[in-house]
């Protein structure tokens, strides 16, 4: 275990918790201590639910170790029934209380409680928030579907599928459904359940009436779509719908299962961002070169809609959730990078820097790691903070989502005419790299330049002619620039960065 101030994902018992507070009915005891309740700051906080998440803590402290905490456990579980009479109860144990080993599971069974009861066994040392999330909603669909419910004559009705995999605090999970239910109705199909995001008891129950499911979000929907084949003979689609290509691919998929004609949904030509790509302005950004991280299936996601359908060079592809591992190594190898398998926001940063990308597409922590270095990002993949629960529709998936992915990588670069205008603005008061932001008026200083004074006796420095020259490089790519320079001047021994330093390490790597 490795201490850090930024982990991408939680413990298990996390992901257990965006299953339950997702759902309708349903509520999550958790065996924890004082300090580990901290569902109300990540659920009403970051994702601004209007509701307090469906959990419950023993929240014992130190003098009760001495005692028996099972008993505070049984107490909790018997307030929580009386209090909020939920249709089905989720036991577990924090990753704090798992060291007590109380065996919360075994507690519960004794008891005899008058409603069905999911005993969760989620080892916090060995796995992560992402497992965890889809080991829940795999035991809550093992132990609540109704085995006798299943597909009804195909006969004079529409084809079913059943939605798997949105949870509370999903990335765009809430617009997503809407625009993937949308394509499902275009092509004939309706949607039997969604789950777990916004399920009851009673939805779970009938999962077995539908002809197919969705896998939206295979992080978490993989194991439960895995069971359903299994118990119901239901097949999955696990084609992610990100991006016109993929969102085309998922169409065809779906029409097959249902049997009907996907050809009049994909000659609407619903979303502009195959137009726009080919704009003129957006041809000027071919060739931008993209650095991407996030979970798997968001990360593969990505690098196909920057690759084929932005035009984009990618130069950096990893996620941090194992699992999905495999997937992103294949991906990395189609773009000839070395793909990036870690949960060490340092070596992700360390990643970023030596490829010196034009664009981040990452986590909230790619968005700050950009920040620091300068570098236009956008978000594609939870870790999250608020502002990316926006309030308006803003899905990630299907055609209009590709509308969105369009503006949302576009937007951080610079693009053509701008940096136009700013190279023949350049030396004006107003634009020059030393102005102060016109915003804020008169009165402020100017930021002071960092590029002169070198870090120890053995770096070189750089002459006001060479400084100068350095400006006039654009800003997204000066960084490269300066970085390039320094190293030309370090295996030749030059002490001093002149102008011609400049200029010989410019043809030097143009070659």
């Amino acid at each position: 275990m490795q201490l850090s101030v930024w982990t991408y994902e939680g413990p298990p018992h996390v992901g257990a918790m965006r299953v339950a507070t997702g759902m309708k009915g349903i509520h999550y005891l958790l065996h924890s201590p004082q300090g580990d309740t901290y569902a109300d700051l990540l659920f009403t906080m970051i994702e601004r639910r209007d509701q307090r998440p469906p959990v419950t803590y023993t929240t014992f402290q130190a003098r009760d170790l001495g005692k028996d905490t099972s008993q505070l456990f049984q107490d909790a579980a018997n307030d929580l029934i009386e209090r909020y009479a939920p249709d089905a109860l989720l036991v577990g144990a924090s990753c704090t209380a798992e060291l007590i080993q109380d065996d919360p599971a075994g507690l519960v069974e004794k008891m005899g409680l008058p409603l069905p009861v999911v005993p969760l066994e989620l080892p916090s040392y060995q796995r992560k928030e992402h497992w965890g999330a889809a080991e829940t909603f795999y035991q809550i669909v093992r132990t609540l579907c109704d085995k006798t419910r299943t597909a009804s004559d195909p006969a004079g009705r529409r084809p079913l599928a059943n939605l798997l995999g949105p949870t509370a605090l999903g990335f765009r999970n809430r617009d997503d459904i809407v625009e993937v239910t949308g394509l499902l109705d275009k092509l004939g199909v309706d949607v039997n359940v969604v789950a777990p995001l916004g399920a009851s008891a009673a939805d779970i129950a009938r999962l077995g009436e539908a002809d197919f499911n969705i896998v939206m979000y295979p992080e978490t929907g993989d194991l439960a779509a895995d069971y359903l084949k299994r118990e119901f003979g239901q097949p999955a689609i696990r084609t992610v719908p990100i991006g016109v290509g993929a969102t085309q691919d998922f169409v065809r998929e779906v029409a097959e299962l249902a049997g009907t004609d996907p050809e009049p949904l994909l000659a609407e030509g619903l979303s502009r961002l195959s137009w726009w790509s080919r704009s003129v302005d957006s041809n000027y950004l071919t060739g931008k070169r993209v650095f991407i991280f996030g979970d798997g299936t968001h990360a593969v996601a990505a690098a196909r809609v920057a690759s084929e359908e932005m035009g984009f060079k990618v130069v950096g592809l990893g996620c941090y959730n194992r699992e999905y591992a495999r997937d992103v190594r294949a991906a990395a190898k189609t773009y000839g990078v070395e793909p990036l398998i870690t949960d060490d926001h340092l070596a992700v940063e360390s990643a970023i820097e030596a490829a010196q990308p034009e664009l981040v597409l990452g986590t909230q922590m790619e968005r700050h790691i950009a920040k620091r270095f300068g570098i236009g990002c956008s978000v594609i993949s939870s870790p999250v903070h608020v502002q990316d629960f926006p309030a308006r529709y803003s899905p990630h998936m299907g055609f209009e989502g590709a509308n969105v992915l369009f503006d949302e990588w576009v937007h951080p670069l610079v693009m053509g005419l701008e940096e136009h205008l700013l190279t023949m603005f350049r030396d004006d008061f107003e634009f020059n790299d030393s102005a102060v932001p016109s915003h804020l008026g008169p009165g402020h200083s100017v930021p002071q330049e960092q590029v002169a004074e070198p870090a120890n006796d053995s770096e070189a420095v750089w002459s006001d002619d060479a400084q100068r020259e350095l400006k006039k490089i654009p800003f997204f790519v000066r960084g490269k620039a300066r970085k390039n320079t320094e190293a030309f001047a370090a295996e030749r021994g030059v002490g001093t960065i002149e102008l011609e330093t400049l200029y010989e390490a410019k043809a030097h790597y143009a070659r």
